[in-house]
């Protein structure tokens, strides 16, 4: 008995001690993060969460921007940064891009268990214009064509239910990020622009105002999508396991573990009725209908 239990703490070290050399090559970390508000407020919001990994894994954490989706794409295909928390689509376009070369880890649950959200289209209140038909001859925004709720959701609904965007509005231009089309319809350069809410509560227009970036009511939602299922935080495939799974475990504690830090990373509203409040596990399949959306739109455009 006593041989076995020597062995067994011996085994037990050994796993340990492996698991823990990916710090040899890894004594830098980086995530991404997708331009959905501008570089300042992004990088604010996830500080919070640099300090608690740097803390939880014991390295460097640095937190990567671009100036659209494609940029935190293509960082993670060249391997220059190691984790990004991606929208569906944009996980979709890394999947495709590396040839099935990232993992998905974590999304976003929910208070009541989901882990999905909307996307929107949202036009000024006093603008006159409360249906799709309504937009006929008008500027339709989309966010940047990595997004899953500022471009493919809705495009793809939009084709399905009767409104080629190429016909139907007069010109569809790409903002850059949701913030920017929001604003831009609120200064009256766009007549409508797509975005996303998990709730009547709690998105980017609600995130907007609570920020004074807008006022409360100067933009309404006048069409809405099916559920999406929220992205995910993603890792490369070709990292070691034991950096890809002490990262998950990470961050799948940290709202028990800094609840303030994580409040401030998923941007919570007071008075919310079903707040974010955790990470769920995820696997490629719940994302595969996404990655079979990207190239039907892909085969639409070439034809």
């Amino acid at each position: 008995m006593k041989t076995m239990t020597t062995a067994a703490i011996l085994a037990l070290l050994a796993t340990t001690a492996i698991a823990q050399d990916w710090k040899d090559d890894y004594q830098v970390v980086r995530f991404g993060i997708l331009s959905g508000e501008n570089e300042q407020d992004r990088i604010q919001r996830y500080t919070a969460l640099e300090t608690y990994l740097e803390e939880e894994l014991g390295v460097e954490i640095e937190i990567f921007t671009a100036g659209n989706y494609d940029g935190v794409v293509q960082a993670l295909a060249a391997d220059q940064i190691e984790f990004s928390f991606l929208g569906s689509s944009a996980y979709a376009a890394a999947y495709t891009a590396t040839d099935g070369g990232v993992v998905p880890l974590l999304t976003s649950q929910n208070e009541d268990g989901s882990t999905g959200y909307y996307s929107i289209i949202v036009t000024r209140c006093d603008s006159g214009i409360t249906s799709l038909d309504d937009l006929q001859g008008k500027t339709m925004a989309f966010a940047d064509p990595d997004s899953t709720s500022g471009y493919a959701v809705p495009y793809f609904n939009l084709v399905d239910q009767g409104y080629e965007p190429s016909v139907h509005f007069a010109a569809t231009p790409f903002s850059g990020s949701h913030e920017a089309g929001v604003q831009a319809v609120v200064n009256g350069t766009f007549d409508a622009a797509a975005t996303y809410q998990d709730n009547d509560t709690s998105g980017i227009p609600q995130r907007m105002v609570e920020k004074g970036m807008i006022e409360d009511g100067s933009v309404c939602t006048i069409w809405e999508s099916p559920e999406i299922t929220s992205g995910p935080f993603t890792a490369r495939a070709n990292l070691p396991q034991g950096l890809i799974d002490d990262m998950a475990n990470a961050l799948e504690a940290f709202p028990e573990k800094d609840p303030e830090g994580y409040a401030q990373v998923s941007g919570s509203v007071e008075g919310d009725d079903n707040p974010t409040v955790g990470y769920a596990r995820v696997d490629h399949d719940r994302y595969q209908w996404i990655v079979d959306m990207r190239e039907w739109m892909r085969q639409q455009r070439r034809g």
